[in-house]
């Protein structure tokens, strides 16, 4: 029975994959059923063994993902009481799940709103519990309250779930070097140590109201 339910586990696992490959290339209401069969090679009724519609299929993806992320987060907070550890391993647990699975990545990005009823409020749920996780960390690191944590959460969020966008494993830096570089940028910022964010830079005004930094960018 063990050996079965592997199997079935397995078996879906792999159709996830390629129906979140095939939602990445042709999107969610684009791709049909029929596409995913064509690229898993199995028939339409052995797909719907696993599920019953093309939205639960979208809702396993996003679940599985999100259940994927939490549970290893959670496995590898445990135990950990420092603030600045806890946010890398969120970090780091985060960048190379997403760089290992880039379709996923795109999916969860660009069909957030394509669940509907009791389907998005199950992933919604998982995605809150991550981002209070998070948030959590961050007020333990800002406990002053002068940075807002919402701001602080979704910036950080913003950040890693941009990267199937733009990162490219055969041209970029290696994921350690990446979770190095995200990690000292957000927490540090991108200024090197003791340098100061002028009062020009915090200015929300126009660019001419500052002629003297104007010149000297030209010069």
């Amino acid at each position: 029975m063990a050996d079965e339910r592997t199997a079935y586990d397995e078996k879906l696992e792999s159709i996830l994959r390629t129906a979140a490959g095939i939602f990445a290339e042709k999107g969610y209401h684009q791709a049909s059923i029929r596409d995913i069969a064509r690229a898993t090679g199995v028939s339409l009724s052995g797909l719907y063994y696993y599920f019953n519609s093309k939205e639960e299929l979208l809702f396993l993806i996003q679940d599985h993902a999100f259940g994927t992320l939490l549970n290893t987060l959670e496995d590898r907070l445990a135990g950990e009481a420092d603030a600045q550890r806890r946010l890398r391993m969120l970090m780091e647990n985060h960048l190379r799940y997403f760089t290992a699975n880039t379709a996923e990545m795109k999916v969860l990005s660009h069909e957030s709103e394509s669940l509907t009823g009791d389907f998005r409020r199950r992933v919604n749920a998982k995605k809150k519990r991550l981002t209070e996780l998070a948030m959590d960390i961050l007020r333990e690191l800002r406990p002053d309250g002068d940075v807002d944590l919402r701001v602080a959460t979704f910036a950080l969020f913003g950040m890693m779930n941009w990267l199937y966008n733009w990162h490219r494993p055969e041209a970029d830096v290696p994921i350690e070097k990446l979770v190095d570089d995200m990690y000292c940028i957000f927490v540090g910022g991108f200024l090197p140590d003791g340098a100061a964010v002028s009062d020009v830079a915090r200015s929300t005004g126009p660019a001419d109201a500052h002629p003297v930094m104007w010149r000297s960018e030209q010069a």
